[in-house]
């Protein structure tokens, strides 16, 4: 297993600055994946790990050695991209075989005739042959070895495109989108037979997505990137309950976290719409905004303290949730509460609402969206009660 290092990574196209000095270790073995909007960096982030990119500042060790300047070809890593890039004219075992040819054999031993006749080619072909049979059979494709590409599903070319990397050992793997063309069943089964892949290699994965699902259920730990920067690195579950900034807080959780303005008195007693929301913080007075997962509100019977009071929006029914979208006093956009079906059951679209919080899953930002950590958050009343 092998670490990788990255120290003040900077790049530039033009005077267009993509990564802006980004420092991140990733240890031995882990699953760590670079997530973030389009144009935020991440995937050029990887590209330089890689060596397809040079970076115009900064340093890239795997391992115990410094890789600057280095062709990819001797980082020994291997890279799965998001379009597969397998060769159409050749067979799956063909794909799977080409990376193991090319490092294998010499240029007169690869030659479609003579190669074969030349002293250990023979015994190097058919090393190579075990070797793909090992991984098609760990990938379940060992049916599939005498297809082309055309010929196989988008699923079984991702596992193709994962096999030819695999098929090298290498000591570092780097994905670069690879689930984004399936659709959102076969997407859900891949992520499960990577995280398995990744459990029994014991390999250092490093994963590029835009998706924050994918990079919660994946991951040992995430890091978040935003604009060029990283924003924030921790497992997923500190993400999703700790973040430190809000542009982590919007980012991470489906659906999104609710933000509401508010504002804290001479008291440091927090005040919404005008309100008093029952929280003392012991914060100097000014704005902030607060952050609320879905989750964390409930339907009570009526409006009491830490209560947000309005009226139905709209009625999302998955199954074993309900969103339901309240419009209410400090909020721009309707607030969302998950429910269950028997909270919910009766709410249409008008209908007056309550919904109450916990102190303790309320969030707190300041105006530059940095967290707030205030000294103690106690409630100045009793919760609401449904």
């Amino acid at each position: 297993m092998t670490s990788v290092s990255l120290r003040d990574i900077a790049k530039s196209y033009g005077a267009t600055p993509v990564l802006k000095g980004v420092s991140l270790e990733v240890a031995a073995g882990e699953f760590l994946t670079l997530v973030g909007p389009s144009g935020c960096g991440k995937s050029t982030l990887l590209r330089t790990i890689a060596g397809l990119e040079t970076s115009d500042r900064g340093s890239v060790a795997i391992g115990d050695r410094v890789v600057d300047g280095q062709r990819p070809k001797a980082r020994d890593v291997a890279m799965v991209f998001q379009s597969y890039a397998l060769y159409p004219h050749m067979t799956v075992e063909g794909n799977l075989a080409l990376p193991l040819r090319m490092r294998r054999l010499s240029a007169w031993q690869r030659l479609p005739v003579i190669g074969r006749a030349l002293p250990g080619a023979v015994e190097v072909t058919e090393l190579i042959a075990h070797d793909v049979r090992e991984v098609a059979r760990s990938l379940a494709i060992d049916g599939l070895l005498a297809r082309k590409p055309s010929q196989l599903s988008g699923g079984q070319r991702q596992r193709v495109a994962v096999g030819r990397a695999l098929v090298r050992r290498p000591k570092v793997f780097l994905m670069d989108e690879p689930l984004s063309n399936l659709d959102a069943k076969l997407r859900i089964e891949m992520r499960s037979e990577l995280k398995e892949l990744h459990r029994r290699l014991g390999i250092t994965f490093i994963y590029v997505t835009h998706d924050q699902c994918e990079a919660m259920t994946l991951s040992d730990r995430v890091a978040v990137m935003m604009a060029g920067e990283l924003v924030q690195v921790a497992s997923p579950q500190d993400l999703y309950a700790d973040p430190q900034d809000v542009r982590v807080a919007t980012f991470i959780g489906s659906p999104g976290i609710n933000l509401i303005g508010a504002t804290v008195d001479a008291n440091g007693t927090v005040r919404v719409a005008g309100t008093v929301f029952g929280l003392a913080t012991g914060l100097a007075p000014g704005s902030v905004e607060l952050g609320i997962r879905p989750e964390a509100l409930h339907r009570v019977e009526r409006a009491g303290v830490r209560t947000l009071s309005g009226r139905v929006h709209l009625v999302e029914h998955l199954g074993s949730d309900l969103l339901v979208h309240v419009t209410t006093d400090g909020a721009a956009r309707p607030v969302v509460a998950r429910m269950t079906p028997a909270q919910g059951r009766d709410l249409k679209r008008g209908d007056a609402v309550h919904v109450a919080v916990d102190a303790a899953n309320v969030l707190m930002f300041d105006a530059d969206g940095r967290r707030l950590r205030p000294p103690a958050t106690p409630a100045l009343l009793p919760q609401a009660h449904g």
